[in-house]
């Protein structure tokens, strides 16, 4: 926010230097970013964050100086006398989209008479970078400088049907702006139409056709309210933002633009002359002056600051600041509302933070006994450091990509199916423009510039959310799911071991099995399915030589992904507390010849039923194919452990390998290999 220091002084006087100045108000939280001379002027540039869309505008800057230095504000009264004629005998208004524009005032002045405006605006407008054109055009600017409501100014003659109309832009419609560069326009956008066609791209800027020029006698002066979205929204679609686009993104005040109207009407005739047109016109809803109420005990002052902050002198800050008091219970508490302008202020601590800025936060010395509570981390938020712990200790390093990726990354590796994808609008990078559904195309980029720069083995994490769907009647775990990804150039059976290891750290009693999955962004035969108790908990496999040259990886690359939610869900961080075993295992070994399709998991799940208490772990002892082999079959070579409280006899050892080996036999028509 551009401010010019004498333009400033017509509503608070200061005395003191423009350094003292902007010292002050960079302490109360307007943090300065330069000053510099123009002229005989000082332009001072202050960083406005986005809550504060009241300090826009020379009046809101001060306001801050009236209340830090305990001086009036002296706001102008934006009188204006207005004759006869009623604004709706030449003129009507209409909003067809109330959901992008919630109000429009309008006022016509006839007989005006454009020329160059005087000295004094032309040097405050040059102050803060705002060349001059006219009077008409000059006043507009300068209102919007003063209050930070942008207004504008239409020939009425140019108006078709003498008649405004806001409404959404219709397909195909374009519209010259008065930077005469021609804008094309789409049916989500806002536009001010006459009655045929586009003359202004509401909130952003004026068509060339209605803009005044010398010949102009009879203007209409919009004052209106839009929504900040689709002033966003639009501005970006266009590339086009101005001094009203940026104030307009940041919701401004609703009881500011009739003040606005008025303060423009009284300096048009004041310096061009003509008459004000009676009765003007409003089309929209005006809210209440004041929002919800806000209490405030005193107390919490002492609490949350660490000093006293006498309630008196609470009170008098929020009331300079515009605040109401509604109730005051001694010095116990007190119920304020809040203005239309100061819509950040909606909670208690709101209050406090208004005025420990104001009473001044150099008052708090830097032994204040300030009541601290440790922090404590959420659940969710400890399985992601026991996941982060468990991956970097197996050498993988954790990576923080975008959330946007582009069409053909998207469609890199698509593990749930082809899904609509979420788009949004982004104009500085059109392309990127996918919410992504997957973290792997953002890792396997990743995994590209590590190559380019010749780390050839870069194993990467990730942890974050992708993007479903927008529905919101859709749970948030399932709409936009937390995952960790992993891209690593390990062969299939290492990354499934650090998966399972993955598991057994969050609960040292999951139970992790994969099954063959024949995606087609897999290699065939190396693609699976994990599951985690039961569950189905994500993906793991060998990506497709397709996959990887479109990225021009030089590696085979291996890749999970697993939701976070399921993990969580089974997840034991405090696991009770088992004796270490007393009595040695006892191990055998079991080779049965199977059929090719009988997977390694239905092999694990029969050995375990069958085995009996006394089985301790199943485990995978290795496969073989080869002459002593029959076609079409495999050998895998099951490892059992048997172990007991007390040392186990060779009987009952004998007992469960059998029964193994009957279920085995019966269940999967194995036979045993000897």
């Amino acid at each position: 926010m551009l401010v010019s220091w004498n333009w400033l002084q017509q509503y608070v006087d200061l005395d003191v230097t423009v350094a003292e100045f902007s010292d002050r108000l960079t302490m109360s939280g307007l943090n300065l970013e330069e000053f510099h001379a123009v002229d005989d002027d000082w332009c001072i540039d202050f960083e406005v964050t986005s809550n504060r869309s009241d300090c826009l505008g020379h009046l809101g800057i001060a306001r801050e100086a009236a209340v830090l230095y305990q001086k009036p504000l002296k706001v102008p009264a934006a009188s204006v006398q207005a004759g006869a004629t009623e604004t709706g005998a030449v003129t009507s208004v209409s909003i067809e989209c109330p959901d992008l524009c919630s109000q429009y005032h309008a006022r016509v002045i006839r007989g005006i008479k454009v020329g160059p405006s005087p000295a004094w605006l032309v040097n405050r407008l040059k102050t803060v970078g705002i060349p001059s054109i006219n009077n008409l055009v000059d006043i507009t600017n300068y209102v919007l400088m003063e209050c930070g409501q942008p207004l504008h100014a239409f020939d009425l003659q140019k108006l078709q049907g003498k008649k405004i109309v806001v409404r959404r832009a219709r397909p195909n419609e374009k519209l010259q702006a008065i930077d005469h560069k021609e804008y094309a326009l789409s049916p989500e956008m806002c536009v001010i139409a006459d009655g045929n066609h586009p003359v202004a791209i509401a909130g952003i800027m004026g068509g060339a056709e209605t803009e005044i020029s010398t010949a102009t006698t009879d203007v209409l002066i919009e004052a209106a309210l839009f929504s900040p979205l689709s002033i966003r929204n639009t501005s970006r679609k266009l590339k086009l933002r101005s001094d009203s686009s940026y104030r307009f993104e940041r919701a401004l005040d609703p009881q500011g633009p009739e003040w606005a109207s008025r303060r423009c009407c009284e300096l048009i005739l004041e310096l061009a002359g003509g008459e004000l047109l009676n009765a003007p016109i409003f089309v929209g809803t005006l809210p209440p002056a004041h929002g919800e109420p806000v209490k405030l005990r005193f107390a919490q002052l002492r609490r949350v600051l660490g000093i006293e902050v006498p309630a008196d002198e609470a009170t008098r800050i929020l009331e300079a600041l515009g605040l109401k008091t509604l109730e005051r219970e001694a010095n116990s508490s007190a119920t304020f509302s809040i203005p239309t302008n100061r819509r950040d202020l909606t909670r208690e601590i709101d209050l406090i933070e208004e005025v420990i800025r104001i009473y001044g936060y150099d008052k708090i010395p830097a032994d204040a006994m300030v009541p601290l509570c440790a922090s404590k981390k959420r659940f969710q938020d400890r399985v992601s450091d026991r996941v982060r712990e468990t991956l970097i200790a197996a050498g993988f390093y954790e990576a923080m990509t975008v959330s946007l990726v582009s069409e053909t990354e998207r469609k890199l590796f698509i593990p749930r199916g082809e899904l609509p994808p979420l788009t949004i609008e982004h104009s500085d990078f059109p392309e990127f423009s996918r919410l992504r559904q997957t973290l792997i195309p953002s890792l396997l980029g990743s995994r590209r510039e590590n190559e380019r720069h010749g780390q050839f083995h870069a194993q990467l994490f990730e942890i974050a959310r992708v993007y479903l769907s927008a529905d919101k009647t859709i749970p948030e775990k399932q709409a936009e799911p937390r995952v960790v990804s992993c891209v690593s150039g390990r062969a299939f059976h290492e990354l499934k071991g650090v998966v399972e290891q993955l598991a057994l750290r969050v609960n040292p009693g999951a139970s992790v099995v994969v099954r063959p999955w024949d995606h087609p962004q897999f290699v065939p035969g190396r693609g699976a399915e994990v599951l985690l108790n039961g569950s189905l908990w994500g993906c793991l496999g060998e990506l497709d030589r397709l996959v990887t040259d479109q990225l021009g990886l030089r590696d085979a690359v291996t890749v999970c992904e697993l939701d976070l939610a399921i993990l969580e869900s089974h997840a034991n961080l405090v696991p009770t507390f088992q004796e270490l075993p007393t009595h040695q295992a006892a191990i055998r070994d079991l080779n049965f010849v199977l059929d090719e399709p009988v997977e390694w998991s239905a092999v694990e799940q029969i050995a375990r039923q069958a085995g009996g208490p006394l089985l301790e772990t199943v485990s995978f002892g290795g496969q073989y194919r080869g002459k002593q082999i029959p076609e079409g079959k495999k050998s895998y070579v099951v490892t059992l452990t048997y172990r007991a409280d007390r040392t186990l006899t060779s009987d009952e050892i004998e007992t469960a390998q059998q029964a193994v080996i009957v279920a085995c036999t019966s269940q999967l028509s194995a036979t045993l290999r000897t």
